[in-house]
């Protein structure tokens, strides 16, 4: 096993030129080891929530760029559940949720005494969640340097291990100086430039959740992550080394709206009592401190008479799903159809937003995107549907890097795309 570089421990806060605002931003030393002079650099970045047709509702001029000059997948399909956390933490491992630990956005331990909050800073930074070895760490391991401006799993120390420069979550953080910092870094000395560098951006889903897919207010956020990728792409070409920089572009799941207010109320049809419910609208999972039976009769009670979905245990979700098996799963999931709505209580009505994701993966609506472009992509192509974790084999091969375990990602499916190295 390679020993863990040491982690600098810094909390420093630099001023934004775009805003009266702090962003908690560490830098890790280099690695022991540095690059070849060769190593392409790969910029993944993620536009949450930003469903497989998005780009056909409003005008995307730069994502339509990324088309033209690379790959484009018909659609990114997502692993269950169909939330951000699970999604974006498959697409940097390359396995599905069961193996890689996080299972939800919310969701206990293997012992059940303690929980992951997407919203606690502590267990986001806490590597000891994480099961699965990202694609950041494998790089460092491998003498690459690497930065993140938010991506799920880069706040926290994996195996040690976090980017060489990373950032705390901060939704204040202006779009354009996420993009200008993410250039700053591909402008710095051969020595101390990252050759993976990860970008997030949580607009689209944002506005999608509050005002609905296709509203006013979503379709600006469109434009407005595309304008950023403009700027991105328009300064990586200004790059000495533009020409060996790949982008991919992709999201963690689409949205869905609900066809009626008139959802499931849990505590109508079974007693929640001493029960943790995580209840997102399009699903609840419902926590029962182990007790089985008690599951498989809420189960039963549930499925008796509702015509808009169906509650499950974990071994009897649908195997299309992939969701295998894991102690964080929660006894009982309950799974609305597209469309229809789950509450806990009836005054949750609220938590039914405008538009909302955690519906079945193979429903179309949840489906994401995916763009690539680099020197060893051939342009213009056009791919039928693939799974988050293709994406995986796909960055190793173009980083060079192999894979630190079983993967549950098919390198037929985008590495397989690659053109030959030119000699």
């Amino acid at each position: 096993m390679t020993p863990a570089r040491p982690i600098a421990n810094c909390l420093l806060r630099a001023l934004l030129p775009f805003a009266l605002l702090a962003v908690a931003a560490c830098t890790s030393p280099a690695p022991a080891e540095q690059a070849p002079s060769d190593t392409p650099t790969l910029v993944l970045v993620s536009f949450d929530g930003f469903r497989w047709d998005y780009a056909t509702l409003t005008a995307t001029p730069n994502l339509d760029r990324l088309a033209r000059r690379g790959l484009r997948a018909e659609a990114l399909i997502p692993v269950f559940p169909t939330l951000t956390f699970p999604n974006h933490f498959s697409i940097a491992t390359g396995v599905w949720p069961w193996r890689h630990g996080i299972v939800a956005n919310r969701f206990p331990n293997d012992e059940g005494d303690s929980w992951y909050s997407l919203s606690d800073r502590a267990s986001v930074e806490d590597g000891r969640w994480y099961q699965a070895e990202p694609i950041w760490v494998t790089a460092e391991k491998a003498g690459l340097r690497t930065a993140a401006y938010y991506f799920v799993g880069t706040e926290a120390d994996i195996q040690g291990i976090r980017p060489g420069d990373w950032r705390s979550f901060d939704k204040e953080v202006p779009g354009r100086a996420r993009v200008g910092q993410v250039l700053d870094w591909l402008q710095r000395p051969a020595d101390r430039r990252p050759h993976l560098v990860t970008l997030y951006f949580e607009h689209v889903d944002d506005n999608s959740h509050w005002y609905g897919p296709g509203s006013p207010e979503s379709l600006r956020a469109i434009r407005q992550v595309d304008a950023w990728l403009g700027r991105l792409l328009d300064g990586i070409e200004t790059l000495p080394q533009s020409d060996d920089v790949y982008v991919l572009v992709l999201s963690d799941h689409g949205q869905g709206t609900y066809a009626s207010r008139d959802a499931l109320v849990l505590d109508r049809r079974v007693d929640l009592d001493g029960a943790a419910v995580v209840n997102g609208g399009a699903y609840a999972f419902v926590h029962l401190d182990g007790d089985r039976a008690r599951a498989a009769a809420m189960r039963d009670s549930i499925n008796r008479d509702w015509d808009c979905g169906r509650a499950y245990l974990p071994e009897d979700l649908p195997a299309a799903w992939n969701a295998g098996n894991s102690p964080r799963y929660p006894e009982l999931v309950v799974q609305p159809d597209p469309g229809c709505g789950v509450i806990t209580r009836a005054s949750d009505s609220h938590r039914l937003l405008p538009g909302d994701h955690g519906w079945a993966p193979d429903h179309p609506d949840m489906w994401g995107i995916f763009y690539a472009a680099g020197p060893r992509l051939p342009a213009g192509t056009v791919t039928g549907p693939v799974r988050v974790v293709d994406v995986h084999p796909l960055m190793l091969a173009i980083l060079g890097l192999e894979a630190p375990g079983a993967t549950d990602g098919d390198p037929e499916a985008l590495a397989s795309r690659l053109l030959p190295e030119s000699e």
